[in-house]
């Protein structure tokens, strides 16, 4: 499959999610948190084309992680906080929107 092909299926599965919906993934250990300074849907492609130099080379400066307990906390005292999310199996990818990026 082509990565616009890719890109087009993504795009259509990209949206808003809140907290309490991602609490299950989080349980099973798959979600991974996409830092504001890269796109959600490149990373998307890029892990459903299997970049894996890029996907190394964003965890290597952790703009990609898994979150921490500190963020789990507080995010499970704000289970209505809304996350931009997007499936790529295993993962669902989540991306704190920019206007809501470091609020509780």
């Amino acid at each position: 499959m082509e990565d616009i092909n890719i890109r087009e299926q993504l795009a259509e599965n990209l949206d808003v999610a809140e907290w309490n919906w991602l609490v299950p993934h989080v349980k099973r250990d798959s979600v991974v948190i996409i830092d504001q300074k890269l796109d959600l849907l490149d990373v998307g492609v890029a892990i459903a084309s299997d970049n894996t130099s890029s996907v190394q080379d964003w965890m290597n400066r952790a703009l990609i992680y898994k979150p921490s307990a500190e963020q789990l906390s507080i995010w499970n005292s704000n289970d209505t906080k809304k996350f931009n999310a997007l499936i790529v199996q295993p993962f669902v990818l989540i991306q704190e929107p920019l206007e809501t990026q470091g609020e509780n």
